[in-house]
């Protein structure tokens, strides 16, 4: 019966789009859960749990963070890692803010042409599958800063529930089942012998981690240095010897996360604050909003012709800035005031026009381009006491670089990817790169990732982020542009269909069969190149939205198996 109704609601829709071509009709609002004192949404529902489980205990939403970071490591080891990095930003109830950058480095071997072949083409592969794609994680030393300067609850409290979780085992969803199924042939080239991986699971099945248990109760007692100085760092640096790869014990004694002031700009009555570089997702996001703003987008209707014209053409001229100016900031010069400036970027828009599409091409600094993966995982806190989390966190590729370390229990990441192995040759997700993300020892790969908070009116307004690689900054940016512009709730937002442009490729990928045809060949006419292929899932958008009686609604994107919990 539900899926005759919904066949019902699917031609009712698609015949009320036909009588105006340009507009894709709203279905009925989906309100995600509300809840009236705290919420975390993330993308499995034992992490979001345990998370609310920590709030209920007294912790505040970094005490929550750490929880639910090291969760995912258990619950959702496609992405949450402990074998990765990330960054994370913060909103306190009182309106102080800041940020945090845990993003994998480079190792000291690191060489600029590391992936080149003697006739310095890109090696296929090198940087993407097995030890030499790893770069040094820092998943470990962010939450533990966090905790050191904002927790409130003993560690004891926040990792003892994380380690029974990985001794009682997680339960395979459909999609996790069908995740590990595609990638287990590159499991196999990727490690010497099989792992817990190889194992044909199925949905129903409950895969338990006992290494990784054994590895955070290690952690548990020895704090961050157990794995960067102790038995795991050793551990680490061996098992990735004996697999080719080149980070040592130096290398991971050496690693330390970095407290960064995050970027913040205005948009109408919002203030935005996101991730500074070494992402880019805070800078790209500033531009995109800013060109967007004079033009008043919420006076047209969601995904109408117009809207989505005026958002490509920002999208493309910010992804252009990206792929150049954009890197680590401990190494390179970014001048960030200039990128954000209303100066700079209404000469960016100067030349855009509702009749014709910019062509990439004739965007400055056409001759570079960036790549990057999709498989990242985003979680948002919103605390009782008022204080807000929006962390995004990622192994890179899905499983990173396929590496897994059985004795300890977990994926290595393939960050090695996010440099410019060659300026001007794409990386795995199509993103082109300079030589102002060119490897470095030490350095910080550039990051697409987006974590956001948004205040309106100076209160409190939203928290999210998305996985997605290079679609993370417009999947962020069309979440807020949907709740603020065209008066959706979080849920209704995170589920509106999405598309993206970054400069190169010269393409608009939409979620395929959510656009209307009509809408799709107005584009085409004005020059527009459709892709709706290869963009299958754009982003798995996780929010919450500050309700007007000050409750909670949280978003959590049906894409995946992401899930909202509050109390």
């Amino acid at each position: 019966m539900k899926k005759f109704t919904y066949s019902l609601l699917f031609i009712a829709c698609f015949i009320s789009c036909k009588k105006e071509p340009l507009i894709i009709k709203k279905k009925e609002p989906q309100v995600g859960l509300v809840s009236k004192n705290a919420m975390v949404v993330s993308a499995r529902a034992e992490a979001s749990q345990i998370g609310i489980d920590i709030l209920k205990k007294g912790g505040n939403a970094f005490d929550a963070m750490v929880a639910t970071e090291l969760a995912l490591a258990v619950a959702y080891p496609y992405a949450g890692n402990i074998g990765g990095g990330g960054f994370m930003v913060y909103r306190m109830a009182n309106g102080d803010i800041g940020g945090i950058d845990y993003r994998e480095k480079a190792p000291l071997a690191s060489t600029k042409n590391m992936f080149l072949d003697k006739n310095s083409n890109v090696i296929p592969g090198k940087s993407t599958l097995g030890a030499m794609a790893v770069g040094i994680p820092g998943t470990i030393a962010g939450v533990f800063a966090v905790h050191e300067k904002l927790g409130w609850l003993p560690i004891e409290d926040i990792l003892t529930p994380v380690i029974n979780l990985a001794y009682k085992g997680i339960v395979v969803t459909e999609k996790q089942e069908k995740r590990i199924k595609e990638y287990q042939p590159q499991f196999l080239k990727a490690n010497k012998e099989a792992t817990l991986f190889n194992k044909h699971w199925k949905t129903n099945d409950t895969i338990k981690y006992p290494a990784l248990a054994k590895t955070l109760e290690r952690i548990l007692k020895n704090g961050k240095d157990e794995f960067y100085k102790g038995e795991t760092a050793k551990i680490l640096a061996r098992f990735i010897k004996d697999n080719g790869g080149i980070i040592t014990e130096e290398d991971l004694s050496k690693y330390n996360a970095k407290w960064r002031d995050p970027i913040t700009f205005t948009f109408e009555d919002l203030k935005i604050i996101s991730m500074s570089p070494p992402s880019s997702g805070g800078v790209c996001l500033a531009q995109i909003m800013k060109m967007i703003e004079p033009y008043n987008i919420s006076q047209y209707n969601h995904n109408s012709l117009k809207a989505i014209q005026i958002i490509t053409e920002a999208e493309r001229r910010a992804y252009a800035d990206r792929s150049f100016y954009l890197g680590d900031p401990d190494f390179v010069e970014i001048p960030l005031d200039k990128l954000i400036s209303n100066f700079y970027l209404n000469e960016r828009m100067s030349d855009f026009s509702f009749e014709k599409a910019t062509l990439s091409k004739d965007v400055s600094h056409g001759n570079v381009q960036v790549i990057e993966s999709d498989e990242t995982t985003h979680y948002s806190i919103v605390d009782q006491f008022g204080n807000a989390i929006s962390a995004t966190t990622t192994l890179n590729g899905a499983y990173g670089s396929k590496l897994y370390c059985s004795e300890l229990g977990f994926f290595l990441n393939n960050e090695m990817d996010d440099f410019s192995s060659k300026p001007g040759e794409p990386n795995m997700f199509g993103l082109i790169g300079a030589e102002a993300n060119s490897i470095a020892p030490e350095k910080r790969m550039l990051s697409s990732m987006t974590p956001t908070i948004v205040e309106k009116n100076g209160k409190l307004y939203m928290s999210v982020g998305t996985p997605g690689g290079s679609t993370i900054i417009t999947s962020v940016l069309q979440t807020i542009l949907n709740v603020y512009a065209f008066k959706m709730g979080m849920q209704e937002a995170v589920n509106a269909p999405r598309f993206h442009h970054q400069w190169l490729p010269d393409e608009i990928r939409m979620e395929p069969n959510l656009f209307d045809e009509s809408a799709i060949n107005e584009l085409k006419k004005l020059g527009y190149f459709i892709n709706e292929k290869d963009s299958r899932v754009i982003g798995k958008v996780d929010g919450i939205l500050v309700l007007n009686d000050k409750s909670y609604e949280g978003g959590a994107d049906h894409r995946g198996d992401d899930t909202a919990v509050g109390f």
